[in-house]
């Protein structure tokens, strides 16, 4: 650690409940952030009351506290109405930021509440200056940088960007980038967009043909972060604010952490003097493995600990046997009735959690388990076996003086408040400007029927693989793609711009450059920091050839465009005075017609919804949308993880295996980690069903499908015959997105 903090950051503290927010603001946070009821990224937490909200911003600011609102929750098109009603209410209460992810919501706000302050959340994915830059075009206050920036990277954004940075310092690492994970929803249609993660990253996998002392373990787990000695250089590098993750912790958890924070901000140059104390802090607050992120390398190597669980908490040890809700083992931590542990069995990766009712050792019943005895543990309920693991993760002298806590109750107050909000009517005047209601938001009928198209409904016309009057877009990952028929006239080819395209293209004869320029070129939805030269030059001299189709991965990468055209102002204008046109990609999420009202404005005429989408959500979408194309996935294998970490114990273009038998790749693709599942998923049947619910297009991604001739062969079999195969997985399309 080099050096005191000359200006000091706000420490941003979160909050799950009245207790842990009053734990927070008397341990020294300058801000906390809290949930919004069901529009946060932790949707699986406890709801907060409007009273209950009322309550928290009032103590905050009587305290000199600030109050943000987590509102970064992708929007559904028929929650608009509810989504409008509670900012109706948010905007008497006056808390001092929003935190946002979904697009819609943006243009929401700006257009009919401009008074909300907004920060752009993690999820909307800032890891370079391009992202930023956008964001602060777009007039949000603060940005939270993606986890995986760097600090050099962090300086770099800083000097270049007029906005306010935050970074997480404490808890929690996802090994996605937020925003581009779609494992948990892939699973079972919990978005993790949508705060419904159930943390596959968490499991433990195994290698298909694992050879000799290759043992399953948790290769995506990740190591809690704890940035306690990097504090002086994040300040230096720019950062406004320290972030600590955890509005699903206890107070006691959120208490120890601020409380060791605040004490390193406010040390000056006596830092040396209280890291001790904060050590055993940080150690009693019973996180996982810490390790110091991607702060200092963009490959840490204590990022994941592969062959330990990624439990919270204290180890206490590997049960030996268990009966009758008695569970043994050797203790490798104190314990006494009462504590809180968490069992972790091995072979089903299931988590739950008991209470210590007795500790007994050999026959006799002990107030204390120390470490190294070997012991019973009474826990009625747990149906443990041996070699399944118990962690530590609170203590009950901790918990009875929690119980005890009731510092900050709403009062009658609140609750006038919230009434009086009501009857101002504010929301059903936004709502008749939208022309929404929750009546309106569904068509007359619904167009999705069943799992495959209707018998006698004509699906397709006579072309190989040509859906009826609906057109197909193909997309690659290299321009192996132009020697493929898999799909008769495509309308579009799209292909990936990265490094190994580029070869190919600077490799291709000048006879084929009209064809090439037929060609949407597609920008990753990860573009590190020291590649934004070389894709700001690379785009700008490809425009100026005549290259005029484009599709973004990230809404920040229009700002690779304004460069390329020197006008406008970082929307759609100054690509339309260019006679570009740019197309958005899934990975901007957009699940509503606000989202794609606003990339309309901003110069994205079409654009393809989310890909984790239900049919009755998108169906919702284009009942809404105006004149802007849509279009969606209807086949590839998308990325379930898109991650920067690639660590030694990785096997790429290999099979991992989940403990309930699921396949997936590991592979390595534009410097990015990505898990892709081990099969493509097909909507190629309900291509007529579709149209007729209002898109524009399909596209078919090829981009991980090997291009193999016995590949290609099953793929044209497959889009002959119009993809009817019941065996194949179709995402969140026939289940509901939650």
């Amino acid at each position: 650690m080099r050096g005191a903090l000359v200006k000091k950051p706000e420490l941003l503290a979160p909050a799950g409940s009245l207790d842990v927010f009053a734990t927070a603001v008397e341990e020294g946070a300058d801000a906390v952030y809290i949930g919004a009821p069901a529009w946060n990224a932790r949707a699986l937490a406890k709801n907060f009351t409007p009273e209950e909200l009322a309550a928290m911003i009032d103590y905050g600011h009587r305290n000199g506290v600030k109050v943000y609102l987590a509102m970064n929750s992708l929007v559904k098109e028929d929650e608009i109405p509810q989504l409008v009603e509670l900012l109706a209410l948010l905007e008497q209460l006056a808390p001092d930021a929003l935190i946002i992810q979904d697009l819609g919501l943006y243009s929401l706000v700006r257009k009919y509440f401009p008074s909300f302050t907004l920060h752009a959340s993690t999820l909307m994915g800032a890891h370079n200056s391009l992202a930023v830059q956008q964001f602060a075009d777009m007039g949000f206050k603060r940005v939270v940088l993606a986890r995986e920036v760097t600090l050099a990277e962090t300086q770099k954004i800083h000097d270049q960007c007029p906005v306010e940075l935050e970074v997480f310092v404490h808890g929690a690492l996802c090994f996605s980038y937020s925003g581009l994970c779609l494992f948990s929803s892939y699973l079972g249609g919990k978005s993790g967009l949508r705060g419904r993660c159930v943390q596959p990253c968490r499991r433990r996998y195994s290698w298909a043909d694992a050879g000799k002392g290759q043992q399953p373990g948790y290769f995506f787990s990740m190591n809690d972060l704890e940035a306690i000695d990097l504090l002086p250089q994040l300040a230096s590098a720019g950062v406004v604010s320290f972030k600590i993750e955890g509005r699903m912790r206890s107070a006691s958890y959120v208490g120890a952490v601020v409380k060791a924070y605040r004490q390193i901000i406010d040390a000056g140059d006596n830092i040396a003097d209280v890291l001790p104390q904060v050590r055993g802090l940080l150690y009693d607050a019973m996180g996982r493995r810490p390790t110091g992120g991607y702060f200092t390398s963009p490959q840490p190597t204590d990022a994941i600990t592969p062959f330990q669980t990624g439990n919270i908490g204290h180890y206490l040890g590997r049960v030996s046997g268990a009966k009758g809700g008695r569970v043994s083992l050797v203790l490798q931590e104190t314990v006494e009735p009462g504590d809180r542990v968490r069992l972790h069995q091995e072979q089903s990766g299931e988590r739950s959690s008991f209470t210590v009712k007795e500790i007994r050792l050999d026959g006799r019943v002990l107030d204390r388990g120390e470490k190294g005895e070997a012991v019973s543990l009474l826990m009625p309920g747990a149906q443990a076996e041996a070699g399944d693991v118990l962690y530590k993760v609170d203590v009950r002298s901790r918990r009875q003086m929690e119980a005890r806590k009731s510092r900050l109750t709403p009062s009658a107050q609140f609750k006038k408040m919230i009434e009086k909000a009501g009857k101002q009517g504010r929301a059903q005047n936004v709502l008749k400007a939208l022309a929404l209601s929750s009546s309106a938001a569904m068509p007359q009928r619904p167009v999705f029927r069943g799992r495959q198209a209707p018998a006698g409904k004509q699906v397709a016309g006579g072309r190989r693989g040509k859906p009826a009057g609906l057109p197909v877009w193909l997309r690659g990952g290299d321009l192996r793609l132009l020697n493929q028929a898999v799909i008769d006239r495509p309308e579009r080819l799209l292909v990936t711009l990265d490094r190994e395209s580029l070869i190919q293209l600077q490799q291709q004869k000048k006879s084929q450059l009209h064809l090439l320029k037929s060609i949407t070129w597609v920008l990753p939805p990860v573009i590190l920091e020291d590649d934004v030269p070389f894709y700001r030059q690379l785009v700008n001299d490809m425009v100026r050839q005549g290259f005029r189709q484009w599709m973004v991965g990230h809404i920040g990468q229009l700002q690779l465009f304004r460069a390329a055209t020197g006008k406008g102002d970082g929307g759609g204008r100054r690509s339309a005075a260019a006679k570009l046109e740019l197309c958005g990609d899934y990975t901007l999420n957009v699940l509503n017609s606000l989202s794609v009202g606003l990339l309309r404005e901003m110069g994205l005429d079409t654009v393809l919804l989310s890909i984790e989408a239900d049919r009755e959500a998108l169906q919702k979408v284009c009942a809404h949308k105006k004149k802007s194309r849509t279009g969606l996935v209807v086949f590839g294998r998308p990325p379930l993880f898109t991650a920067r970490l690639q660590p030694d114990f990785f096997q790429f273009n290999k099979t991992f295996i989940s403990p309930r038998g699921e396949r997936f790749e590991l592979v390595r693709k534009w410097g990015q980690t990505l898990a892709l599942p081990d099969k493509p998923f097909s909507l190629y049947s309900q291509v007529a069903q579709l149209k007729e619910a209002g898109f524009d297009f399909v596209l078919v991604d090829l981009s991980f499908v090997p291009l193999h001739k016995k590949e290609m062969a099953a793929l044209r079999k497959t889009f002959a015959t119009k993809g009817r195969d019941r065996s194949v997985d179709t995402f969140n399309f026939f289940r509901t997105l939650q």
